[in-house]
């Protein structure tokens, strides 16, 4: 039987096996279909301690912490969890793969979350290049740029009032007539010269040249007609899903797929912990979630030593 299995090889998962490894608790990590995690598609980070002033590739600060780990001790297994139950004898755990099953004293669950994107033609290529999911990991990239906005809700409102201290203009562009954001974040919005605001507007395609993206291509779903607009980026800020399907029904959550986590990162199943942004559905940064890893960890040494709850 394992001591710990970890499920997901992000900043969480990483961090974790890092700590667990040093531990001597000989960590299994479950690297999942996207070892790495979000940061993998991320071209320059500039925001993780240490990475320098000229920041760091994302894909390489994830082999570098895959790296350590592995020096340290933790073992990784490709492959990809269906399930995780309690072990028929009460005792431990059992992670389900699809065509195996590890038996296990603990687990830490840190598969992350997915953010939803439009279903633009050449996302894949322009993602990092004018495409992003989160403003405050690139919004410093466009200082003094044009940027347009996706979303009706309180992540679009903070994501167009954030870039507007940085871009030169911000157009929050949303398929409804209103948002269903908070009143007080729709106001704040609303009172920000720098924003421009589209209702009943989707961004149907792109334009790009050799740097990235170029500008947008909109359809008015109440005239059909088409218009384009000239920017260096788009944020879709239009939800995130977390990746937790293979525990639900068997662990506490709320109705998006968020993991219920108390006293750090203990679930409501014995031995089960949850960290990153399985849990985490506020800040979303790779450092927040490499610090829930570390609590993980060290509330996973405490639970086998037989003093956690």
């Amino acid at each position: 039987m394992e001591k710990v299995v970890i499920i997901g090889s992000g900043p969480a998962g990483l961090t974790a096996a890092i700590y667990t490894a040093r531990a001597a608790l000989e960590p299994l990590v479950i690297a999942g279909l996207q070892p790495g995690g979000q940061l993998t598609t991320t071209s320059i980070v500039e925001n993780w301690p240490g990475a320098g002033p000229e920041g760091i590739d994302g894909n390489e600060l994830m082999q570098k912490m895959r790296a350590q780990a592995e020096h340290m001790g933790a073992r990784f297994l490709d492959g990809r969890v269906v399930k995780v139950e309690r072990a028929d004898s009460g005792a431990g755990l059992v992670v389900k793969l699809d065509d195996s099953e590890i038996s296990t004293k603990t687990v830490i669950v840190a598969t992350g979350a997915s953010a939803i994107t439009l279903p633009l033609p050449n996302k894949d290529k322009l993602m990092g290049y004018g495409l992003s999911t989160c403003a405050v990991c690139d919004g410093f990239f466009y200082r003094g740029k044009k940027v347009a906005v996706v979303g009706g809700g309180d992540s679009a409102m903070e994501e167009a009032s954030y870039l507007a201290k940085l871009a030169a203009e911000v157009t929050l562009i949303h398929r409804r007539d209103a948002f269903r954001a908070s009143k007080t974040m729709q106001e704040r919005v609303k009172a920000n010269p720098k924003i421009k605001i589209l209702f009943n507007t989707e961004v149907v395609d792109t334009r790009s040249d050799a740097q990235g993206l170029s500008g947008l291509v909109m359809s008015n779903l109440v005239t059909k007609e088409t218009s384009e607009l000239p920017v260096d980026g788009l944020f879709m800020a239009i939800g995130h899903h977390p990746n937790t399907e293979f525990v639900r029904g068997v662990v506490d959550m709320d109705d998006k797929g968020y993991i219920h986590v108390t006293n750090g990162t203990y679930t409501s199943v014995p031995g089960l912990f949850a960290a990153g942004d399985v849990e985490d559905q506020l800040y979303r940064q790779a450092i927040t979630a490499a610090g829930r890893g570390c609590q993980a960890a060290l509330q996973v040494e405490r639970y086998i030593e037989g003093v956690g709850h």
